[in-house]
């Protein structure tokens, strides 16, 4: 099982911060460090100082780490053109000596997009279809060959189709709920299909729609990584949990409910749960970023029994 972190800066991080958390997690043994790409914090908290981007902060974060995998849970669809990300992820790919993942979605935080005066297209699954079929075109364009697309959103003329990755192929995520129209998208571009924040029910049921369209698209249903992302609240004893619970303003019973929460031994037999019904990678949504003591605690008592 493989364990990564996942963050959700947008609530209230520097750089420094997120520097911090990347540096530990390479550190504690953990796999990877993704974060999420918003623009406006969600719910009570301030949001101060302000939002980071993710890709910059990726590049950021290539040169000062040397082991863990870094990507997004997701990219906004709507906050780049497809031919601009694809030279964004390329080049941090570069910057990372090959460690890079692309998860793209294809956006829904309408708020934040008012806040910035980013558009916010009526049709954004359309577009996320066209995207995919871009920025795989151009790193797959040989060097020295032009990539053209025309589709209903997107149109590109003999681009050159540079720079290219320092990966063969960049691993690209897909995730969602949807029933029909994404596990269809996963099948065709996915590496990966994450499922977030679902209960071992709707993973199990969504596991098996992707698996489905994989092969009706004519692919092993193995070939696909499956995961999911889930919020960590881990403590020694009730008391830990609680502080931790309290500290993100959410009540313990829920987050045992819905995520990764109790003593070490609870969420080590809970991964094993969702490890029965498909799931190969965790990502533990880490909230609290100051908080590193959670981070050591999960790599000593739960990491550790899982490896």
């Amino acid at each position: 099982m493989d364990l990564r972190i996942f963050t959700e800066p947008q609530q209230g991080a520097t750089y420094d911060t997120l520097l911090t958390v990347a540096k530990a997690t390479e550190d504690l043994g953990f796999d990877a460090f993704f974060r999420s790409d918003h623009y406006l914090r969600m719910g009570s908290v301030d949001g101060l100082p302000g939002p980071t981007d993710a890709w910059i902060t990726l590049a950021g974060l290539a040169r000062e780490t040397r082991r863990i995998r870094l990507g997004t849970l997701m990219t906004a669809g709507t906050f780049r053109l497809p031919g601009v990300l694809a030279i964004q992820v390329a080049q941090v790919d570069q910057m990372s000596g090959g460690r890079v993942e692309l998860g793209l979605g294809a956006g829904w935080f309408e708020e934040e997009h008012k806040a910035y005066g980013i558009p916010f297209p009526k049709e954004k699954f359309a577009r996320l279809e066209e995207q995919l079929a871009i920025v795989t075109g151009l790193w797959a364009t040989e060097v020295g060959q032009t990539f053209s697309y025309d589709g209903d959103h997107y149109q590109l003329t003999d681009s050159p189709a540079l720079p290219k990755p320092a990966q063969p192929k960049v691993p690209v995520l897909i995730g969602g709920h949807g029933a029909k129209r994404t596990p269809a998208l996963a099948a065709r571009y996915a590496d990966e299909f994450n499922i977030p924040f679902a209960s071992l029910e709707d993973s199990e049921r969504q596991f098996k729609r992707v698996r489905a369209a994989a092969e009706e698209a004519g692919r092993k249903g193995d070939d696909l990584v499956y995961s999911n992302a889930l919020v960590a609240c881990v403590g020694k004893d009730d008391a830990e949990v609680a502080r931790r619970a309290a500290a993100i303003g959410r009540e313990v019973d829920e987050l045992k409910a819905n995520g990764l929460a109790g003593s070490p031994a609870e969420v080590v037999d809970k991964i094993g749960r969702y490890r029965e019904i498909g799931s190969q990678r965790i990502y533990f949504q880490i909230l609290d970023l100051d908080d590193l003591d959670h981070l050591e605690l999960i790599s000593a008592e739960v990491q550790s029994q899982l490896r």
